[in-house]
């Protein structure tokens, strides 16, 4: 007979009481998260991803995410990630101070959100009380489906699932039971994003890679050469965005006035503008298929390099 899962065995206690802070009214059941569960690798992993691509859409609005625990509940984050991954506006306040101002901004977004996922408040993982309440695994939950339908190249962890206990209060009192809660599918080989050729070049073939750099110059330079421009190094030439702008512009056709680049960027914020501006072109046109930060393009080779740039 095969063993019963760790999970089954385990029995909690008859009287178990909920996390410090937390009440249950009759009939009401919860899950909670153990510290064990938190502490999971690939439960951690998760949440910095989604951080990370969350910052990343965020930061030309200068809007950082430290906890998703603590800084998603109040709608504002959502509000804002929801209008730059759609470019829809949505008819809400900016800025909600009170709880119910908060409460039904959020239910505006989540409103809106499950119209363009196609998922239901009762059927969705997620509610405005869940996320409202920083129920960690309903906001992950939200994330993971808004990530999975944005941007579905983004490397989330798979198979990411953890033991959560389920309390449930009845006229006998408390009853609790474990369960295992599903965050991300099961990975395949065939759904591993694939490997990005450059690194493989500089891993496999690092002799080659000033070959390949001098193509990729006599390249830019065929595509620059009406605009009388040229260049000699990549390792410089294109830390400040003006390069890759042009290049963007000749290779697909755009015309960019000037007063939406900085042609001469005389600070670190002004090329930051300039390559963020570079990188939606390229993510609009389908092009840019490995997430890229915009403060520090740097790759395994040194290809560009903000540091000599910028001073550092």
């Amino acid at each position: 007979m095969e063993p019963e899962p760790l999970y089954n065995l385990l029995q909690v206690p008859g009287r178990v009481d909920p996390p410090p802070g937390e009440t249950l009214s009759q009939g009401e059941k919860k899950k909670f998260l153990p510290p064990t569960s938190r502490k999971d690798p690939k439960f951690e992993e998760l949440q910095k991803v989604l951080m990370e691509w969350i910052n990343a859409e965020l930061l030309p609005e200068h809007i950082v995410v430290r906890s998703l625990e603590e800084d998603i509940f109040d709608g504002l984050i959502l509000h804002h990630l929801f209008q730059k991954l759609t470019g829809v506006k949505l008819d809400v306040e900016e800025i909600a101070l009170t709880a119910a101002s908060q409460r039904r901004k959020l239910a505006v977004v989540l409103e809106a959100a499950g119209q363009t996922l196609q998922v239901e408040e009762p059927q969705a993982k997620w509610s405005v009380e869940s996320i409202f309440n920083k129920d960690l695994l309903a906001t992950l939950h939200l994330l993971v489906a808004l990530a999975k339908r944005f941007q579905p190249e983004l490397s989330l962890p798979t198979s990411v699932k953890v033991e959560v206990i389920i309390m449930e209060s009845t006229k006998s009192g408390l009853k609790s039971e474990m369960a295992v809660e599903q965050l991300t599918e099961c990975g395949t080989d065939k759904d591993q994003p694939s490997k990005d050729v450059f690194d493989e070049l500089f891993k496999l073939a690092p002799e080659k890679v000033n070959a390949v750099k001098e193509a990729i110059v006599n390249f830019v330079n065929q595509k620059l050469d009406r605009l009388g421009l040229s260049v000699q190094n990549l390792d410089t030439q294109f830390a400040d965005g003006v390069i890759l702008l042009l290049l963007i512009g000749q290779l697909e056709g755009f015309f960019l006035h000037l007063k939406e680049f900085y042609l001469t960027p005389k600070s670190p914020a002004e090329m930051l503008h300039n390559v963020t501006l570079a990188l939606e072109l390229l993510k609009d046109e389908g092009l840019l298929n490995h997430p890229v930060s915009p403060e520090a393009p740097t790759h395994a080779s040194g290809g560009w390099s903000w540091g000599e740039e910028m001073g550092d």
